[in-house]
């Protein structure tokens, strides 16, 4: 079986070495020595030890970064900044695949970019996560806008403990989240998540949204 008949079989960007295993048993006697082939030809791209992407040249369409920083390190979710940028809550664009985790922090450099991992209590850890789902890579896991903020605003430990004034100006300056945006999110769920947090900052976030959406 060769790199074309691969390209065929496997239909996501992101697989592992147990689904190439699985597809060149019948073919050849060595997998392990065949896959290693086809890395160093540069069919193959390995992220780590047991995830492949296919080398650029047989790439349907560009890597699903979501997917790649789900199957890198597990389990987790794509949320603090990457999540924001993705749904343009803030301007800047993000290249670092930045994730949540119950586990410790981590970070891989890969040839498709960094992915970096924090972690986050078990008792918050499952609020706030979307499952998407596309036809290509199936289902992959990112924080609610809600969860993205929260994660972030956890993870900022140099911010201390904020007003609602200091927390409007940290929004507006630090972070550049538009108010429209923000009166936008859902306050139960900022409340829910602050409480697992145990967070005062996120609890005044959840205040902070209902009074703006009171004055508007």
């Amino acid at each position: 079986m060769n790199i074309m008949q691969l390209r065929k079989e496997i239909t996501t960007s992101v697989f592992t070495h147990e689904r190439l295993e699985t597809l060149l048993s019948g073919w050849v006697n060595n997998v392990n020595a065949k896959i290693s082939y086809m890395v160093k030809k540069g069919e193959l791209i390995r992220l780590k030890k047991g995830i492949y992407t296919f080398g650029e040249e047989y790439l349907q369409e560009p890597v699903d970064l979501i997917t790649a920083a789900n199957m890198l390190y597990t389990p987790s979710y794509v949320s603090y900044e990457y999540a924001l940028s993705y749904y343009g809550l803030i301007p800047e664009r993000v290249y670092e695949v930045t994730s949540a985790t119950l586990h410790s922090k981590k970070s891989f450099e890969t040839p498709i970019g960094r992915f970096t991992y924090k972690p986050v209590p078990v008792q918050a850890y499952s609020l706030g996560i979307d499952w998407l789902y596309d036809s290509t890579n199936g289902g992959k896991l990112i924080a609610t806008p809600e969860k993205a903020l929260c994660d972030k605003m956890r993870a900022d430990r140099g911010i201390g403990k904020l007003s609602q004034e200091k927390l409007s100006e940290y929004l507006m300056y630090d972070l550049r989240i538009d108010w429209e945006e923000v009166i936008a999110l859902d306050e139960a769920l900022i409340s829910q998540i602050a409480q697992a947090y145990r967070s005062s900052n996120l609890a005044n976030l959840a205040k902070l949204i209902i009074k703006r959406k009171q004055s508007v």
